[in-house]
């Protein structure tokens, strides 16, 4: 019994939801100058509007008749200041209102009284998640106009450019772990020890093994997790078409049209891509979810580039103990790496574009600023070791 007060409680509550969200997409319709994105708005208007007439006639058949939807001083307050905010702003705020019809959704499945409340509950949120996307793509609006975004376009296409997420990139951040790991510990054992050679040639070579097998597992279940995720999405997709196929291929026409395309050329589009079931799931994962198969390197590459990489980076402090020993060898560490951090800051610059003067010696300065730390300490607990 409490469930079905529940239930009708919450039924109330969508059609109230549904009724204002759909005043809101045709006040802004109104004010929208751009028509594809005013058709878009009155279409999810509409929308809203079959989902509240949905749960009215559910209610009328618990002899529960909906009153004339009028708003609240605060209802009409809200929709003041959506129609005096830019689209973008607007559209953030619509988003949120989405939201929260997904979670009172989720209760009302929880509350269902029968399988086909299940499906139009089921329905209506799958509805919601699109008008989320679409209201997602109206507060990030694409800027593939601009020269920066064809250039990187072109970027994309040519497959010699290092990307950040790519090998490279890994393995000059891999070499800078090492070498920041290894020379602090080798800073803080030398202070520690006055310089003892055994003493830091011990601990060097634990922090290097120590250091090189947690980054290389570390990347190799980070790319594998973000890889999961990525299939896991793809099945959900496959699923979504398989099961309603109009709505996704609606779903991929409004997106079309909120990149610049009219109508027309939208449906085109989308029916092109309906005829290729395989483009098509990668194309709506890509536009909705913002995921593409190859954004993920392969785990035992991103693992191995890892390993390698900082095991090379935290070998650099620790191989002039092999050849030196005191004073001496501490000196000569502290020069080349010194010098070392220099070239792999420099280095970052592949990745990241900025200048190499610039990144190498902020990498110069923190790897100082770190050894003059750990040196420190070394020396402070070294009476206590005797």
């Amino acid at each position: 019994m409490e469930n079905k007060k529940d239930f009708i409680k919450g039924l109330k509550q969508a059609w109230r939801d549904e009724m204002l969200s759909a005043h809101n997409y045709r006040a802004l319709a109104e004010r929208e100058k751009n028509p594809q994105k005013k058709n878009i708005l009155i279409r999810m208007a509409e929308a809203e509007e079959r989902h509240a007439e949905t749960w009215a006639n559910r209610l009328h058949q618990f002899d529960i008749q909906t009153d004339k939807f009028s708003e609240s001083i605060t209802e009409r307050f809200r929709r003041w200041i959506l129609l005096k905010s830019d689209s973008e702003v607007a559209a953030k705020m619509l988003e949120a209102g989405e939201s929260q019809a997904d979670k009172l959704y989720d209760v009302l499945l929880n509350n269902a009284q029968s399988e086909t409340d299940k499906s139009s509950i089921l329905e209506a949120q799958k509805e919601e998640h699109v008008h989320s996307k679409v209201l997602e793509e109206f507060s990030h609006p694409s800027t593939s106009h601009l020269p920066q975004s064809r250039l990187e376009k072109i970027l994309g296409r040519e497959k010699w450019h290092v990307q950040a997420g790519g090998w490279i990139g890994q393995a000059i951040y891999g070499v800078n772990d090492g070498l920041g790991a290894a020379f602090g510990v080798v800073s803080g054992v030398a202070g520690a020890t006055g310089a003892n050679s055994e003493f830091i040639l011990l601990s060097g070579f634990a922090a290097l093994v120590a250091s090189a097998l947690s980054m290389g597992s570390g990347a190799y279940l980070a790319t594998k997790s973000e890889r999961e995720v990525y299939e896991a999405e793809i099945q959900k997709e496959k699923r979504e078409i398989e099961e309603n196929p109009q709505e996704e291929l609606e779903e991929m026409e409004l997106f079309y049209q909120l990149k610049g395309f009219t109508e027309e050329e939208a449906k085109a589009m989308t029916k092109k891509l309906a005829e290729q079931p395989d483009h098509l799931l990668t194309t709506l994962a890509h536009e909705e979810l913002g995921l593409s198969e190859k954004t993920f390197p392969n785990q035992w590459k991103a693992a191995t580039s890892a390993t390698i990489s900082t095991a090379i980076g935290a070998a650099v402090p620790v191989i002039p103990f092999i050849f030196f020993s005191g004073m001496e060898g501490l000196i000569i560490s502290f020069i080349v790496s010194t010098l070392a951090h220099f070239v792999v800051g420099a280095s970052k610059v592949v990745v990241t574009g900025r200048s190499w003067l610039k990144s190498g010696t902020e990498m110069t300065l923190v790897g100082l600023g770190e050894a003059a730390v750990t040196y420190a300490i070394g020396l402070l607990i070294a009476p206590a070791l005797g």
